[in-house]
């Protein structure tokens, strides 16, 4: 089991020095925006991937005025303490597990495994398809060691190529040689990418539209598909006869790059036809498949981040939702939301124990 027992930030977003301690596996978070529930949330979240989940740079969540911050979080896992500390001081970063610095921090994914749902997931629902492919590839870097080199190495070969169909297009007398070596190259690393998506979502899928029918309370059907160019045909095949059209648009079309999830709802697309409440089941229901597939390859409950999920959520879906995260599941689930009353209803109606933390 992993459990959070005590977190103590230093200039982290809008907390100069603060430190909560954990006493329940369910910890709800109260108090008006502003305050910093979701600020709470995301060093938790820093702690566990070593990045934030809202903030692309670590300058951004350092306290106005101040250039660096800190953040202690004191675990347990199968017995066992874990004391991670976070430090930042300018563009430099640090990342320590029980005082024993990372020399990458890609080391320590995977080590205390998290799912976080916020509002702005949405557009993982109805946004462009890199959010989608964000959603697995994140999943998979908790699960697998190695897939995040995999993805740094496709990543830097795709920008090789792309800077090299740039420079062909425009100086007609540049030779297709180094092209055709980035090609070769790319081709092992896009695969060994598609066969880790496919094996994943060939699980999480099926799942995800059961959890969909759970949280709905409906028989409506969902599809859920893996889309990917590389289904049909060899990466390096793909590349080959789809140069032409590369070095007219100076970018690269074929690859792993341009996979996508494809929702639908009965027999239209997903996005253009369901309401906001049905998003939002969705959108639950893919995040609740991710905590399920972590607790099965881990063999324990990953914490489980939910920052102000219950607005426009109607009463008989958060009830489904909160039946399975908080009973069927013995997880550390943290969850924030404006309305205390609302919580306290919403608890009590399913019989759950709780912390109670009000930010003022």
């Amino acid at each position: 089991m992993l459990t959070l027992n005590r977190i103590r930030l230093t200039q982290y977003k809008n907390y100069a020095q603060r430190e909560f301690e954990f006493n329940h596996n369910v910890v709800a978070i109260t108090g008006l925006n502003g305050k910093g529930k979701t600020n709470l949330l995301d060093a938790i979240h820093y702690c566990c991937l070593a990045k934030s989940y809202f903030s692309p740079s670590s300058q951004l969540s350092t306290m106005f005025g101040t250039d660096g911050f800190r953040i202690e979080g004191y675990f347990n896992k199968d017995e066992r303490a874990l004391d991670v500390v976070c430090v930042t001081r300018g563009n430099k970063k640090e990342l320590s597990l029980n005082a024993i610095p990372y020399e990458k921090f890609s080391q320590h994914i995977g080590t205390l495994p998290i799912v976080m749902i916020a509002p702005d997931d949405i557009e993982l629902i109805t946004g462009a398809a890199e959010q989608r492919r964000n959603f697995v590839d994140t999943l998979l870097c908790q699960l697998k060691p190695g897939y995040i080199q995999e993805l740094i190495k496709y990543n830097r070969l795709l920008q090789q190529r792309n800077s090299q169909l740039r420079l062909m297009a425009s100086d007609s007398a540049v030779s297709s040689e180094i092209l055709d070596i980035l090609d070769e190259q790319m081709a092992p690393v896009g695969l060994a990418i598609y066969k880790s998506r496919k094996e994943l979502l060939d699980k999480l899928l099926p799942l995800a539209a059961t959890f969909y029918r759970r949280i709905s309370g409906t028989d409506e059907n969902v599809f859920l598909v893996y889309q990917s160019q590389l289904e049909n045909e060899e990466l390096l095949a793909l590349l080959v006869k789809g140069r032409e059209k590369d070095l007219i648009t100076q970018r690269s079309n074929w690859g792993i790059h341009r996979d996508d999830l494809i929702f639908q709802l009965e027999s239209k697309l997903f996005r253009l036809v369901a309401s906001q409440g049905q998003r939002k089941s969705l959108l639950f229901a893919l995040k609740l498949a991710e905590f399920e597939i972590i607790k099965e390859r881990k063999g324990f409950s990953p914490m489980l981040l939910m920052d102000d999920v219950f607005e426009k959520l109607d009463g008989h879906r958060m009830n489904h939702l909160l039946q399975w995260v908080c009973t069927d599941n013995e997880g550390q689930v943290f969850i924030t939301d404006t309305h205390r009353e609302r919580l306290e209803e919403a608890f009590d109606s399913v019989d759950i124990t709780y912390q109670m933390i009000e930010l003022e």
